[in-house]
């Protein structure tokens, strides 16, 4: 990451976080049908069973955040990334990648077999999949509960 920052857990207590979360939803629904939006609120974020990282710059502001959230399929457990965004001001300086790379370890820490995550096909989260796939992340078809959706992509990382 260009720049000092710092990642966090947790977080969601903090007004900026959850403006951040309420910016990504809108930002979402303005982007795909509603039916379409699987990013999760606050309040689903702060379930059991779910990691938030945050990540803050020199002066204690927030850069961007992402979630990992656990999950379990016929047996296997596995993980869920969700509601990664970035600050508007603070994209291009590796902030995501930092936060996607804290969540993965912490999901083979936990043990998962694979991280999967679901985000748009529209035009504007071209740099998601870039990022994923840069990741070493690979395109999937739609896994867990979610069923097949053109607005929809599904990624997997092996652990």
């Amino acid at each position: 990451m260009s720049g000092a920052a710092t990642l966090l857990d947790g977080g969601l207590e903090r007004a900026d976080v959850r403006a951040l979360i309420a910016e990504h939803l809108a930002d979402m629904r303005g982007t795909s049908p509603e039916e379409s939006v699987h990013a999760l609120p606050d309040d689903a974020l702060a379930a059991p069973g779910v990691h938030v990282v945050t990540a803050r710059g020199e002066a204690g502001e927030l850069l961007g955040m992402g979630a990992l959230a656990e999950r379990e399929h016929r047996g296997v457990a596995w993980a869920e990334l969700k509601s990664m965004r970035t600050r508007e001001a603070a994209r291009g300086r590796g902030v995501a990648a930092a936060i996607l790379e804290r969540l993965v370890d912490v999901a083979r820490k936990g043990g998962y077999e694979a991280v999967y995550l679901e985000t748009g096909t529209h035009a504007a989260f071209a740099a998601a999949h870039r990022l994923y796939e840069r990741h070493g992340f690979e395109a999937v078809g739609p896994f867990g509960d979610y069923a097949e959706d053109p607005h929809s992509a599904f990624y997997r990382l092996a652990l």
